[in-house]
């Protein structure tokens, strides 16, 4: 998703440019043309790249509850990087909109394997 969202191009099309990206300086002091994976994911020297994820496919979550307590701190922590660059807003609607992607494609992942496991039993 990174690689073909607005962040990944911009990274893909600047990456050597020093300029842009200053590889020489710690991701702390940087100050780049967009955010790298570690700047999202690794942010506050945290080494534990899920700590500001997403992704709840894991463990059969696709379908879990987004508005559950459980997630609202994971939630707040994930929408506040997007905070440093972007209104609270955007970072919620953008968030919203993941959400109903996740859902979306979870079905369309159930019905696919529904439609081989058919084929399957047909004997094709």
């Amino acid at each position: 998703a990174y690689d073909i969202g607005l962040h990944g191009v911009v990274y893909q099309v600047n990456k050597w440019d020093p300029k842009q990206f200053d590889w020489t300086k710690k991701l702390a002091d940087a100050d780049y043309v967009g955010p790298t994976c570690q700047y999202c994911h690794m942010r506050g020297g945290h080494h534990n790249v899920q700590r500001f994820g997403t992704v709840y496919t894991s463990m059969g979550m696709s379908m879990a509850d987004r508005g559950a307590p459980i997630w609202k701190e994971k939630r707040d922590r994930w929408a506040s990087v997007c905070d440093d660059c972007h209104s609270p807003r955007f970072a919620r609607e953008n968030l919203q909109a993941l959400d109903e992607a996740v859902k979306d494609a979870g079905l369309k992942y159930r019905e696919t394997f529904q439609v081989a496991a058919d084929l399957v039993k047909d004997g094709v």
